[in-house]
């Protein structure tokens, strides 16, 4: 991925596909992109929208919140800060926040 902030549009076709989470010292994981959406905030001119994103890992390991690697094949290796949200049969449900 180039330098250039990560937008909404870099995700919003991505819905369901995985990214695999690459981390030292933390079992390799498939993470799929199960939401992403734009923030309905007042939007400030030349800045990008705000949005979140949604992914679910089938492994029942829940993850301390920090920035992972991730990595997906059209947009490379990326360093996202991930909040676990919740826990349930589908899997553990993290997000991360665009601001």
């Amino acid at each position: 991925m180039t330098g250039r902030p990560l937008v909404y549009e870099d995700f919003a076709d991505k819905l369901g596909q995985d990214f695999a989470l690459r981390e030292a010292d933390v079992p390799d994981m498939a993470l799929r992109l199960s939401e992403a959406a734009l923030l309905k905030v007042p939007g400030l001119p030349g800045v990008r929208p705000p949005f979140t994103l949604v992914f679910v890992a089938d492994d029942a390991r829940v993850l301390p919140q920090k920035i992972y690697r991730l990595e997906h094949g059209a947009l490379g290796a990326l360093d996202i800060f991930l909040v676990p949200i919740g826990k349930d049969n589908s899997g553990v449900s993290y997000e991360a926040v665009f601001n």
